[in-house]
């Protein structure tokens, strides 16, 4: 008979607590290969889940959620927490379509206090949520995790800051593994390599007894009359001055927290005995934890940030499944990569996803033209600016996800003056695996709306090249917008040359319907068309290429030779291009009958990108049966 595994009994965080200390780290070990096993099937964030198995089952042994709140930061690591809160049974769904979140999702558990996605937010939240119970007067601690870089974001800074003003008993545990997904950078990263000697010193000042002292004796000093108060203040000097040299005064106690750490993140016991004194706290407090990314799976261990977030492996020997095709992400490096050899004023820009983004290559062949930022998309994009305002064309490569969050920065820093800034927008559109937060289709409705700013979508590598260049040479702000998606080399008319505004067809017989798109649903767009001719009916297909500018005149010249004209959108139906299309046609008269396929008003789900394609209405199979219900109505 097989032996029955110890996480086989683990259905809540109660059953973590009536383990024996002694059966913790072989609950680890087993929660390790369950999460390896599914993401060798699944994909997934290997990496971070499996450095911080440790720490979520310490904090889920010492807190009591839900009445104690986790949040986990950016919450790609949250495989362990969603294991443990009686999770466990549908773990193998996790990502797919109708599954799991690979993130926490607040209808999914009431131990999932807050839907998470974007780096920086978790200690916002928190603190939001403390300052709610206590002005309700409910009990509970509130917790922020966070780490894999998510302190280098503006946010991180601006929450720290209130959190140490308000003083309440917030607790942050700073998972130091030094890395984001790419390596971390900036100053901040280098301040976390603190000697582990001040370790015990650190955790000593966590306890409640030591707070007890030190706090009557600053009030007895303040008692003192006539010299008191200089006395307290002669103390305070001197203890800074003995951290400054002995324990490297962090920002966290410069901001009003105290401090506990560096501490061993894998050291399960440890963990727990710290964390039960944190919990006594009332005072915000920040544990500072070491763990590795990719523990206890040395591919991932070697290599943390290939295995950050992977695809389905191949074997269990961890190689990754080759990808078929070329990706837009790769026609961009290629494209880039070109432009920068020729011309020494092209500089790149990540934020923290020079992998990710195609330019960790770019990074190897110009490593002084390559800026990390960290996560930082606003600092990234004004930083952009400066470099324009220099006179070097930089090319800042964000998700399109992410660059909602650096809107201000787009419409202020770089459109109000007319630089020459290009943002590669990557993972624009529907986005497979990571579910609702990371769908990138509000960036047409957002960004269409600026003065001044143009929006090209590249459909294949040749056309990618073509904007590209076009981008790099127009001496204003453009946007490059692209899917996570196959790329083709090449379609008819792509590589011919690109005029402002306009477009180019990739198929034409003189047919009654038109189907126009852009960028990635061109392929969709063509092989509905191509069903339709078998079964006798005739198509165009025209590339739209500028989602910003439309020349109106000529595109109205072109619809009104049609009787019908559908067009598909891989974005919000709500503000996009195709609401103003429609409203170009109503102004000027022409009666083609106008169809508007696009992204639904609601927040998208996870799957594969045939899937969202498919529940959107948007893949060549809902095109084709569109047209075919729209053609019998008119019989």
């Amino acid at each position: 008979m097989e032996k029955k595994t110890i996480l086989s009994r683990i259905n809540s965080p109660d059953d973590v607590k009536n383990l024996s200390l002694s059966e913790l780290p072989v609950l680890a070990g087993e929660i390790r290969k369950r999460i390896i096993d599914v993401t060798h099937k699944n994909g997934g964030h290997l990496a971070s889940n499996l450095g911080v198995v440790e720490l979520t089952l310490a904090l889920h042994r010492v807190f009591n959620s839900p009445e104690d709140q986790i949040v986990w930061d950016v919450g790609h690591q949250c495989y362990t927490h969603k294991i443990i809160t009686g999770r466990n049974d549908l773990f193998e769904t996790i990502r797919k379509k109708d599954g799991l979140s690979g993130f926490p999702k607040r209808s999914e558990s009431v131990h999932d206090p807050v839907e998470t996605g974007h780096a920086s937010t978790s200690i916002s939240a928190a603190l939001g949520i403390l300052n709610g119970k206590r002005i309700r007067k409910e009990p509970g601690k509130v917790v922020a995790v966070i780490g894999d870089g998510a302190a280098t974001g503006g946010i991180f800074f601006e929450a720290l800051n209130h959190a140490g003003q308000l003083k309440n008993d917030l607790i942050i545990i700073y998972n130091d593994n030094n890395m984001s997904i790419s390596r971390n950078v900036g100053g901040l990263s280098t301040q976390s390599n603190i000697s582990r000697s001040t370790s015990y010193v650190s955790r000593l000042t966590a306890t409640r007894g030591y707070q007890s002292i030190r706090d009557m004796i600053d009030k007895g000093l303040l008692k003192i009359p006539f010299f008191g108060y200089r006395i307290f203040q002669a103390v305070m000097r001197l203890k800074k001055g003995v951290k400054a040299v002995f324990f490297k005064e962090t920002l966290f106690s410069e901001l009003g927290f105290e401090y506990a750490g560096p501490l061993d993140g894998h050291s399960i016991t440890m963990l727990i005995k710290v964390l039960e004194k944190v919990k006594n706290l009332h005072k915000p407090v920040v544990v500072h934890v070491v763990t590795q990314k990719g523990r206890g799976f040395k591919l991932a261990e070697d290599n943390p940030v290939r295995y950050h977030g992977i695809g389905p492996l191949t074997s269990v020997d961890g190689k990754i499944e080759e990808k078929t095709g070329l990706s837009f992400t790769n026609a961009f490096t290629y494209a880039l990569t070109a432009q920068a050899e020729t011309r020494d004023d092209i500089v790149a820009v990540s934020a923290a996803m020079t992998e990710g983004t195609g330019l960790a290559a770019f990074q190897e062949k110009f490593p002084d033209r390559l800026f990390d930022v960290g996560i930082a998309e606003q600092h990234a994009v004004t930083f952009s600016a400066g470099l324009a305002v220099s006179g070097l064309v930089p090319v800042a490569a964000i998700y399109s996800t992410f660059m909602q969050r650096a809107v201000d920065q787009v419409i202020h820093d770089v459109a109000l003056p007319g630089l020459p800034v290009v943002i590669a927008m990557d993972r624009s559109g529907l986005v497979p695996g990571d579910g609702e937060t990371h769908q990138g289709v509000f960036d047409i409705p957002i960004f269409r709306t600026v003065p001044g700013i143009e929006i090209l979508a590249p459909s294949a590598m040749d056309e990618m090249e073509l904007m590209l260049d076009y981008a790099v040479n127009l001496k204003a702000p453009v946007i490059l917008r692209y899917p996570k998606a196959e790329c083709s080399l090449s379609f008819p008319g792509t590589n011919s040359p690109l005029a402002r505004g306009r477009g180019v067809f990739v198929k034409k017989n003189e047919a009654r319907i038109l189907i126009a798109a852009t960028g990635g649903l061109i392929a969709e767009a063509l092989e509905a068309s191509d069903r339709l001719e078998n079964q006798g009916v005739e198509a165009d297909v025209y590339n739209i290429r500028f989602i910003k500018p439309v020349d109106s005149e000529y595109l109205m010249e072109i619809v009104s030779g049609y009787d019908s004209f559908l067009f598909l959108e891989e974005g919000s139906g709500k503000g996009g291009l195709g609401e103003y299309i429609s409203s170009l046609l109503r102004e000027n008269g022409v009666r083609t009958e106008f169809h508007h396929l696009h992204v639904p008003d609601h927040f998208i789900p996870q799957g594969t990108r045939k899937e969202l394609l498919n529940y959107c209405g948007l893949d060549s199979s809902s095109v084709y049966n569109y047209i075919d219900s729209m053609l019998k109505v008119h019989i």
